[in-house]
């Protein structure tokens, strides 16, 4: 089961790109789920879900896998997640709020890299939590000034 979840249903036994195929998919399921009728909140459970789900899986892989291995993908989820809090979905919205995330997630820059050295499933996660959130606040910025 944790090994399913984190690599993202598979997702991160591709060897190369395995991260953005992640976003990438996490970017599809967001746009698919804005014709859903669901409560303000739901996106915000969702991302905490996978938040706490991936440290913990993140946390049981790492024995047999090693740090920060690259079949963990739940990060890139949860981040990519976090990085559409609160943002209008569009195609324009979705592509730069990816572009972004994975600028930050690759780069690790603003103290990025100092939480990837935290233990365990912390580590792998808070990362590219931070690097959704920077993200996010660039995407907030975007909208507010009518870029997007």
């Amino acid at each position: 089961m944790h090994k399913l979840i984190a690599t993202g249903l598979g997702i991160g036994y591709i060897r190369k790109g395995g991260g953005t195929v992640a976003a990438v998919a996490c970017c599809v399921i967001w746009y698919l789920a804005q014709s859903t009728t669901y409560p303000f909140y739901t996106p915000i459970l969702i991302t905490t879900g996978i938040t706490a789900i991936g440290i913990w899986s993140a946390n049981v892989v790492e024995e047999q896998w090693g740090k920060d291995s690259y079949r963990v993908v739940i990060d890139e989820v949860a981040g990519m997640c976090l990085s559409l809090l609160f943002i209008p979905i569009t195609e324009k919205s979705l592509l730069v709020g990816l572009l972004l995330f994975r600028l930050f997630d690759i780069a690790k820059p603003f103290g990025i890299r100092k939480l990837e050295k935290l233990p365990g499933g912390w580590g792998v996660m808070l990362d590219d939590l931070l690097a959704g959130l920077y993200a996010n606040l660039l995407l907030q910025i975007a909208l507010a000034v009518g870029f997007l």
